[in-house]
């Protein structure tokens, strides 16, 4: 029992840790939340461990206490199933490339002034290697300008991909769009427009791609994905909160 109290506290005290990090970028969202709040209860669970098996054993000595351990217990489980399945989901949907050139779709994310934060520049990278790989394709960069923004993120993408070598006519730019089906959308109208490859492949972050291409499909769009890599330190943080986004583009 000694061993296992340690485990917990230890794996709560990790978890904690991991999930406190993004705040040194100032980022705190559902995410690291969730994550911080479920390391602090793992390590409270390990510290109270003897206090609350002999509360459970009190709650199933009668009927109604039982009945609200079993209700708990299934409602973990169930919740844990649901994750799992949308997890897999998301790394499914990760692995989905295309078979062929296609028009990349390169989904736009926070800029520091006129810089891309650390998310957009995974992003870059990633179109910027699949830009090199594939030199007839083209990429429509889809993100409009925020408050706390010097550019627009579009203007962000395309100054960083033609200083990396990128020719200026293999870019489109989408600066109106403030939210990721704006971006499809708006981006969509420029494919169009220009008669482009519909052969279309988002360019964003690998745990990103499972819910854009949720709302590609209600847009009646067939995508594909070009998954950024996700530095460690900021990849649970969103991994979870995207668990919550997946569903509620489901139910949307």
């Amino acid at each position: 029992m000694k061993i296992f109290k340690r485990i917990c506290f230890i794996t709560g005290l990790i978890l904690t840790l991991w999930f406190c990090i993004p705040l040194l970028s100032l980022i705190l969202n559902l995410g690291n939340a969730i994550g911080i709040l479920f390391g602090i209860m793992l390590m409270l669970y390990s510290i109270f461990m003897d206090k609350m098996h002999d509360l459970i054993r009190r709650l199933r000595s009668g009927k109604p206490g039982r009945i609200i351990i079993n209700c708990i217990t299934i409602l973990a489980i169930s919740l844990l199933i649901l994750f799992l399945f949308i997890d897999i989901s998301i790394h499914r949907a990760a692995a989905n490339r295309p078979k062929q050139d296609a028009t990349l779709l390169v989904l736009g994310c926070h800029v520091r002034g006129t810089q891309p934060s650390l998310m957009l520049y995974e992003r870059l990278q990633a179109a910027l290697r699949y830009m090199n790989e594939h030199n007839e394709c083209v990429a429509v960069l889809s993100g409009g300008q925020g408050s706390d923004e010097d550019i627009s993120e579009s203007l962000c993408m395309y100054n960083y991909l033609t200083d990396n070598g990128i020719a200026p006519e293999r870019l489109y730019m989408e600066d109106r769009s403030t939210s990721t089906i704006e971006n499809l959308d708006f981006s969509y109208e420029i494919i169009k427009e220009n008669g482009l490859s519909d052969t279309i492949a988002i360019v964003t972050n690998e745990f990103h791609i499972c819910r854009a291409s949720m709302i590609a499909k209600k847009l009646g769009l067939v995508t594909y994905a070009i998954p950024a890599h996700t530095h460690w330190w900021f990849y649970p943080t969103y991994l979870v909160r995207e668990w919550f986004g997946v569903i509620y583009e489901f139910c949307r």
